[in-house]
């Protein structure tokens, strides 16, 4: 028995040691695999765990004028960032006293701090404020601080672990001639957190959680190639996230440049102008209302009249684009929003949205002329025209006798207008029900481009709006409900005679296009509305021979190295279908606005007109429950020039001085002598020769006539 168990024993001996070999084995054999075999990969991989990548953002291209002046450029500025990996690995007091210093530093709440540091999608992440970017990317918490505020964060890292000071790229503003032109050039914001979710879903390395992408304007409209390319700086960093030092870097590539069509002499004009007449009109009394004029807005449009581009560009009220950088504020956010203020975040000039007036006659002039009127018709330009039981007054109730379009037009008749609308209304449409029945007047501002965008490279242009049958049937079908439900309740103290009076009327017949609605559109009244861009364009189709143009703003785009990567051509889109012998009458006739006995010339008395042939048109639209909204629309063979303001009084009244001065700048009008050589453009026109941009940073502009 004995014998026996010790060979068992033996056996289990044996049995043990043959496991604890082959364990050893296993782990001899694994050991050689990790270091020989597998050694270079997972060394690699343990650099990799050591080696973190920062996003270096680049300079964002240059936006200058046709001359090479800036007018959006990039100034150095101090940003504050926290290092997350470091405040993540010290205790949860030591953090939050961390972020309590860092907000005293920057003059923010911990709060609003804490709120950055987030990374967006995670619990408590607040949409535009949370973290886009990469975890061992620092956080910027701070944007264009002062530097001595940056420099105590840099003396005392020891009270600031985990904090850097840095200095990075930010947008400028040189205002050359002093223009401001934030409706053009727009702003830039932070990426949003899907923005960067579809960046990354289209593989776009351009954009990265701490990029800034524009927000209108043509920062928006050529944001893409205004960015550049990122860098990236790879450090080493210990177990503590601390930086050891620099492994690598990849360079950030610049953006391009923008070369734009504006003209900064000739903007600085205009703006100065418009401001100005505003200014002069909110002091003016007006004798209809006695009270004074509100000209609560205003816009100012210079085109090239043979290519659409865009020399000068203005609207009231505007606001300072700085604003944007470094983080815009709440209560700067707020006005620029209200309504008491005025909307300075709206472009009158491309998305305000105003009745014509009579700058619309030349363009029912030549839908009269294409529709049985002749250029020697003449009808009665009476004080007044009665339509069913209300009388259409003239403009202060003048008479001109029996007149033909030239003069109508000279003088602004409203009644000799009224009359063509009419007639086409009774032949053509008296059943006020026919959604499809024609109208020439109508079809001719289609032609011109009315009630459609004009396509600029701008982002958020307004179409406007033809009010015609179709349009009328469209808004009947939608209000009914709601004008009904007022007309079927008894008047309370709340709803005002003119309201609950126009509720009973529309709901019973809001759909009927009456001869009242065919004599209003005639003379640019009543519901058709149109953007001050749309008109300038137009009026550039008079002046070009019938082409309508998308007007641009951009005329190319500049690579960093001076080269140029592409020209932005004129956009014709459409020609103007009607006869050349009907646009020399036009354009004539409004020749004879600008001469003794037309509506603009008491403003350009002794102005060389021999020399620069202008036309032009008045107008002054009314909008019930408002004063009178000025407009003038202008132009010669070589540029347009549309100026309005909204409850400023009539055409000429609030905006002729300015118009004038805005000739005399293009051309270099001084008294009643024409000085070339003192024109804001040189030689007249714009060059089609862009600015040259040499490798040390300096502008040279084009010569003129290349």
């Amino acid at each position: 028995m004995a014998a026996s168990g010790s060979r068992r024993s033996r056996l289990r001996l044996v049995v043990v040691q043959a496991l604890v070999f082959s364990l050893f084995a296993t782990l001899f054999v694994r050991l050689y695999y990790l270091q020989v075999i597998g050694g270079e990969t997972y060394q690699a991989k343990a650099a990799d765990q050591s080696v973190r990548d920062i996003v270096v953002q680049p300079q964002r291209g240059l936006i200058v004028d046709n001359q090479g002046r800036p007018l959006v450029a990039n100034r150095a500025s101090w940003v504050i960032s926290v290092d997350r990996n470091v405040l993540d690995k010290l205790g949860d007091g030591q953090a939050a006293e961390l972020v309590r210093r860092v907000a005293v530093v920057v003059e923010e709440r911990p709060q609003a701090v804490e709120q950055r540091l987030v990374t967006c999608g995670d619990p408590g992440s607040v949409p535009d404020v949370c973290w886009n970017g990469s975890p061992y990317q620092p956080v910027p918490v701070a944007e264009d601080v002062p530097e001595d505020v940056a420099l105590r964060v840099l003396e005392q890292p020891e009270d600031y672990p985990g904090v850097l000071a840095e200095q990075q790229s930010v947008r400028s503003y040189p205002r050359p001639h002093g223009v401001n032109l934030a409706h053009v050039l727009g702003y830039l914001s932070p990426i949003t957190e899907q923005e960067y979710d579809e960046a990354v879903d289209r593989d776009d390395r351009s954009l990265n959680g701490a990029s800034a992408v524009g927000r209108a304007g043509v920062e928006k409209q050529y944001d893409e190639w205004l960015r550049g390319l990122p860098g990236y700086h790879r450090v080493a960093v210990d177990s503590m996230g601390r930086v050891l030092g620099d492994d690598s870097v990849v360079e950030s590539t610049p953006g391009d440049t923008l070369v734009t069509s504006i003209d900064a002499q000739v903007q600085g004009v205009v703006e100065r102008e418009l401001a100005r007449s505003i200014r002069t009109q909110r002091a003016t009394l007006d004798p209809v209302t006695g009270r004074r004029y509100a000209a609560d807005a205003g816009a100012a449009v210079v085109l090239e009249a043979r290519t659409g581009r865009v020399v000068a560009m203005a609207s009231q009220p505007t606001y300072d684009p700085g604003l944007w950088v470094g983080g815009i504020t709440e209560k700067e956010l707020e006005r620029l929003y209200s309504e008491e203020a005025g909307t300075p975040l709206l472009s009158r000039a491309t998305q305000g949205q105003f009745a014509p007036g009579s700058t619309w006659k030349p363009f029912m002039t030549a839908g009269a002329l294409q529709n049985g009127y002749g250029t020697d018709t003449t009808l009665p330009c009476s004080s007044g025209f009665q339509v069913g039981n209300r009388v259409f007054k003239n403009y202060e109730s003048g008479a001109y006798g029996n007149i033909g379009f030239a003069q109508a037009l000279a003088v602004s008749c409203n009644t000799f207008f009224y009359r063509i609308g009419y007639d086409f209304w009774r032949r053509l449409g008296s059943d006020v029900a026919d959604v499809d029945a024609r109208d020439p007047l109508v079809e001719e501002a289609k032609r011109f481009g009315f009630g459609d965008r004009t396509g600029i490279d701008l982002p958020g242009e307004a179409p406007g709006r033809i009010a015609d049958r179709p349009w009328k049937r469209a808004y009947y079908d939608s209000m009914k409900d709601y004008y009904c439900g007022i007309a079927d309740k008894p008047q309370t103290e709340d709803t005002s005679d003119f309201v609950y009076t126009f509720a009973r009327e529309f709901c019973i017949e809001g759909y009927a296009y009456r001869a009242g609605d065919a004599v209003n559109f005639s003379i640019g009244q009543g519901d058709t509305i149109v953007t001050p861009l749309q008109l300038a364009r137009a009026y550039g189709a008079l002046s070009n021979g019938g082409t309508l143009f998308a007007p641009t703003v951009a005329k190319a785009l500049v690579s960093p190295d001076g080269t140029v990567l592409r020209r932005i051509a004129p956009r014709p889109v459409a020609k103007v279908d009607v006869p050349q012998k009907y646009l020399r009458f036009i354009d004539q006739a409004l020749r004879g606005v600008a001469l003794p006995g037309g509506t603009m010339n008491w403003k350009l008395t002794d102005f060389p007109l021999d020399q620069v042939r202008i036309r032009a048109k008045t107008g002054s639209a009314e909008v019930y429950g408002k004063q009178s909204t000025g407009w003038v629309a202008s132009y010669t063979e070589d540029y347009v020039v549309v100026m309005m303001i909204s409850q400023g009084g009539t055409g000429s009244g609030s905006t002729g001085d300015a118009i004038r001065t805005i000739w005399e700048t293009l051309y270099g009008v001084r008294g009643t002598t024409v000085r070339p050589e003192r024109a804001a453009i040189p030689g007249t026109v714009q060059t089609k020769a862009l600015p040259t941009f040499a490798r040390d940073g300096s502008i040279v502009p084009p010569k003129a006539g290349e």
